[in-house]
């Protein structure tokens, strides 16, 4: 194998060629640590090394669908034995984790090679990869421009050729959104589909999940098939599998009643670029024998926004205290970021009825949603409401979280409803703005229904391919 070839291959191409013995696994690490070296100064995509861990795995036989394939965990919910989980906070102290985690446990019996951990915003809050401990991640194909979040360093990574996929999980978006901004595939998928243990059950009300994100659709499903499945004592299981993930891909998806929407839930206008490109995939969909109508769901304007703010400070709440417990003392001024302390101090006003009832009112939308698409085998929306955000846009300095939010108040009108109804939700990167931005194009199903998602979306990348369509930065 030439190496120049390297980023041409997804992760099941690299990892057939490590089986066939046409190159190594310690061959496949040196050339992605080669790749971080020389891309992350401008990416700032990884922000802890783990080259030894890496290269220590890559000499294992381990017979497996991902064998030598070079990845990175991100820096939340991703913990490994050993080394700190700091989730971009000068508050999390580097204390090495005592256990990896299942997810991390799973990512390693799929075969990959861990290289590192990957950039975040603090405590995942932000719908861009920016913070003061680590500085911001560019987005590869305009360094000006936000790689979205909180899964933005790893979906610069990817974008870039460094490493052919990499952890991402997504409590509001954090999967979809990067995968929008820097041209992926990222699929959320069904609430419980993969297990938060052992130190969670679920993480603010079930609204988190774990996935990856990558740059074709079969890599997303292997890696599926790789880490489903409950263990023993989460609190909840997601529907059976059936057959799997990647077996989904070879299949047609039949002809599905698709609904797309081009405002918001508030009925306000998208970006044009997001307007055209929802058109267009619509179009295609209708081409394909799809029945595609206009249509979107019985939202309030005001949702899923009025529900996430609270949600999400109560639980920032919850966790600076567990930190504040373990290390026998709260944050130093300068230990949290003035957002964050703002979004805290939000958070400690939320008593717990309010908190209960923030959770029916999302259990209520979840059964509108659900009616919805008792109608509708898919919806179709973009991702965001615009191409990625400029870096900046969102200030970490300002304490008063709604003046910080403000300017990207309507960015992510989508992405958090998926996350309240626990529907699986695929960002697939079929459009670019005028600009030279990607513009996601994003697929809802039914609870459980990942396999059609799969179906879809691979006849979506045949139709409408993205393949040869890379950011400068690419080589």
């Amino acid at each position: 194998m030439s190496f120049s070839d390297y980023a041409s291959h997804d992760g099941l191409g690299l990892a057939e060629l490590v089986s066939k013995g046409e190159v190594k696994a310690s061959e496949l690490a040196e050339e992605a640590i080669g790749r971080i070296e020389k891309h992350n100064p401008a990416l700032n995509a990884v922000i802890l090394k783990l080259y030894d861990l890496g290269r220590d795995m890559a000499k294992q036989p381990v017979e497996s669908p991902f064998k030598g394939v070079p990845f990175l965990l991100k820096d939340a919910f991703g913990d490994i034995a050993g080394y700190p989980t700091r989730l971009a906070s000068r508050f999390r102290a580097e204390t090495p984790a005592k256990e990896d985690t299942v997810l991390a446990r799973r990512f390693k019996a799929s075969g990959v090679t861990i290289l590192g951990k990957t950039n975040v915003p603090e405590f995942t809050l932000l719908p861009t990869t920016e913070s003061n401990l680590y500085g911001a991640a560019h987005n590869p194909w305009n360094p000006d421009h936000s790689t979205g979040g909180s899964s933005g360093g790893a979906a610069a990574a990817v974008a870039a050729g460094i490493v052919p996929l990499a952890h991402a999980n997504d409590s509001g978006g954090s999967i979809r959104i990067p995968a929008s901004s820097c041209g992926l595939v990222g699929l959320k998928p069904t609430r419980a589909r993969t297990s938060l243990g052992p130190d969670y059950g679920d993480v603010l009300s079930g609204l988190c999940h774990e996935h990856v994100v990558t740059r074709t659709v079969r890599d997303c499903a292997a890696m599926l098939d790789c880490i489903h499945g409950n263990e023993p004592g989460d609190p909840y299981v997601a529907p059976p599998v059936k057959e799997s993930f990647l077996e989904q891909t070879k299949r047609n998806p039949g002809k599905l009643r698709i609904a797309f929407s081009k405002t918001n839930p508030a009925g306000a206008k998208l970006h044009p670029d997001c307007v055209k490109g929802v058109e267009s995939v619509a179009k295609q969909l209708a081409d394909l024998g799809h029945e595609v109508t206009e249509a979107m769901p019985p939202l309030n304007p005001d949702e899923p926004g009025n529900l996430f703010l609270p949600l999400w400070a109560a639980w920032l709440s919850s966790e600076i205290e567990l930190e504040t417990a373990r290390r026998g003392r709260g944050p130093k001024e300068d230990e949290l970021e003035p957002l964050t302390r703002g979004l805290w101090e939000v958070g400690k006003t939320v008593s717990a009825a309010q908190y209960l009832m923030l959770v029916k009112e999302a259990q209520g939308l979840t059964r509108r949603v659900a009616g919805f698409m008792q109608n509708h085998d898919v919806w179709l929306t973009p991702t965001l409401a615009s191409p990625p955000i400029p870096l900046g846009l969102i200030n970490v300095n300002e304490p008063d979280p709604i003046a910080a939010f403000a300017p990207a108040v309507d960015y992510v009108p989508f992405t958090p409803i998926q996350n309240l109804t626990g529907q699986p939700a695929i960002s697939l990167p079929l459009c670019m703005s005028e600009s030279g931005l990607p513009v996601g194009m994003m697929f809802s199903a039914r609870f459980g229904e990942e396999a059609m998602l799969f179906r879809l979306a691979a006849q979506l990348e045949e139709a409408m391919p993205w393949k040869e369509r890379h950011p400068a930065i690419w080589n």
